[in-house]
């Protein structure tokens, strides 16, 4: 099946505002930016998506070496502008007339002049010691006072740094500092194997293991001219949903438990450890890995409809058991509310974006098969701690819906493709994770191994958003907001 329409356009430098305003103005939102350093030039590409029908749009812009400067695009899109940063830190690469070029990815112990992704620049030089203290963003006024919180937090959690100004217990404004663990994921592309790429995709984020290795694949398969069937992308359909459903769960029960009902979280942690069980017996992987590969998927059986409706009756006795409870209906309600007009400006993706009725899948515009049923959307309004909640709980039911539906169709359990369309050396895969799109842009070398990567989880996206969400709410609800996010550190640091 081949997927999407994708268009490679190359234009000056002087004509790139242009066209990106275009593209924004007819619909598209700005999915990735990503950097190369073709070492006698640098190249930039901007990826513009839309659907339905899939339409992907890039434009290439070249830059000289010595001196990279790209037109901000930060004036037409939020997202750009953090894009352009962290071109930036990575690459050197200066958008001309950014009004906020401070660092992104880079934290200020890095050294000056050194950038990542350039070529031929060696190992990290010596951490630097007289780095100055993170520029965060001060609130004065009579009564205002900080809250530091993290990088080192209580419990099983990654590493980042929240910045509270206060004024009793309200909060006047939340800065995140990230990239805590950064890993160099996409360097740890460039030379790898097709093969070694893909364990590399399944451990970008543990929790979403087949959401970055389909995204991967499909990157791969569209490069390497790769057709996949019907019959296989339906099989990784089944794959992704069951992913969403323990994730999905496994949130509703950590909501309930930050407002203290343990009881609502016990019962979701046995539906979850019941999902695992099967993931285990499809994948002979808990988390599902190693089911997916180019051009390939394999599952070992597939969900039965009893147990699917078992666990559906379970989670509805949960969902009601969440509901009753005063207690939680009380701390859900209103609390870091997100409007769908700060949603779209922020171009926040996933459950984080339809919670606040945003209507947005890549299930719906960027579809992995051809099926007679049209996939719809779950939408709630609110954008608050419960619309999330809410939301979350209609994507669990669709999902098993999808997967009852597909697991009926007498799927075979091995689909293995065949070449069978021009390799054209670069590809796309776009995939609705369970946390949001998902977006994977390869490049391979002439000896067929990976030269370029790129890689963007959708919590890149919505981390600015939980800022805007915590505006006049209290201190103590920050766990309860941050959980209804449930944003991923792997995902966002690379």
């Amino acid at each position: 099946m081949t997927i999407g329409q994708r268009t490679t356009t190359e234009v000056s430098v002087h004509a790139l505002h242009q066209n990106a305003a275009l593209l924004l103005a007819n619909g598209c939102r700005l999915a990735a930016v990503a950097g190369y350093d073709d070492r006698d030039s640098l190249r930039v590409v901007y990826v513009f998506t839309s659907g339905s029908p899939d339409l992907r749009r890039e434009l290439v812009v070249r830059l000289s070496v010595d001196n990279p400067v790209v037109p901000t695009l930060s004036d037409l899109s939020f997202s750009a502008s953090r894009f352009e940063r962290e071109l930036h830190d990575n690459f050197a690469i200066v958008p001309l007339d950014h009004p906020f070029l401070r660092p992104l990815v880079r934290h200020q112990h890095w050294p000056d002049g050194w950038y990542p992704l350039r070529e031929g620049v060696g190992a990290m030089p010596e951490a630097r010691v007289d780095a100055e203290p993170y520029p965060f963003i001060q609130v004065a006024g009579s009564g205002v006072y900080e809250i530091p919180v993290g990088p080192v937090h209580a419990g099983m959690i990654e590493p980042g740094h929240f910045r509270f100004s206060v004024v009793g217990e309200t909060i006047l404004k939340m800065t995140a500092r990230l990239w805590f663990v950064h890993r160099g994921i996409e360097r740890m592309f460039q030379g790898a194997s097709i093969d070694d790429g893909l364990e590399i995709a399944y451990r970008i984020s543990g929790d979403t293991a087949v959401g970055h290795s389909l995204a991967y694949c499909l990157a791969v398969e569209e490069a390497m001219g790769i057709e996949v069937s019907n019959e296989a992308m339906a099989l990784r359909s089944v794959l992704l949903e069951m992913e969403r459903l323990y994730n999905h769960v496994g949130d509703i029960g950590g909501l309930c438990n930050d407002v203290s009902y343990g009881i609502a979280n016990a019962r979701a942690l046995v539906i979850r450890e019941r999902l695992l069980r099967i993931n285990e017996r499809m994948t002979g992987h808990r988390l599902l890995r190693g089911s997916i590969s180019v051009g390939a998927t394999s599952l070992r059986s597939l969900p039965s409809s009893t147990e699917l409706i078992e666990i559906a009756e379970s989670f509805d006795e949960l969902v009601a058991l969440a509901r009753s409870n005063s207690t939680v209906v009380d701390r859900f309600e209103g609390t870091a509310a997100l409007s769908a007009t700060d949603a779209l400006a922020i171009g926040t993706l996933g459950v984080l974006s339809r919670a606040s009725g945003v209507r947005f899948d890549a299930r719906e515009s960027h579809s992995l098969f051809e099926s007679d049923r049209q996939f719809v959307p779950v939408v709630h309004e609110g954008g608050d701690v419960m619309a999330r909640f809410n939301q979350r709980v209609g994507e669990f039911h669709a999902s098993l819906d999808i997967v009852r539906q597909l697991s009926g169709e007498a799927l075979g359990l091995q689909e293995r493709s065949a070449t069978g369309r021009q390799p054209v050396n670069s590809g796309l895969g776009i995939v609705e994770g369970w946390r949001g799109t998902i977006l994977h842009r390869i490049e391979l070398g002439a000896d067929g191994s990976i030269s370029r990567a790129r890689t963007i989880d959708p919590s890149f996206f919505n981390w600015p958003a939980l800022s805007i969400a915590l505006d006049d709410t209290i201190v103590p609800d920050f766990p309860l907001a941050n959980k209804s996010f449930n944003l991923s550190y792997a995902g966002n640091d690379l």
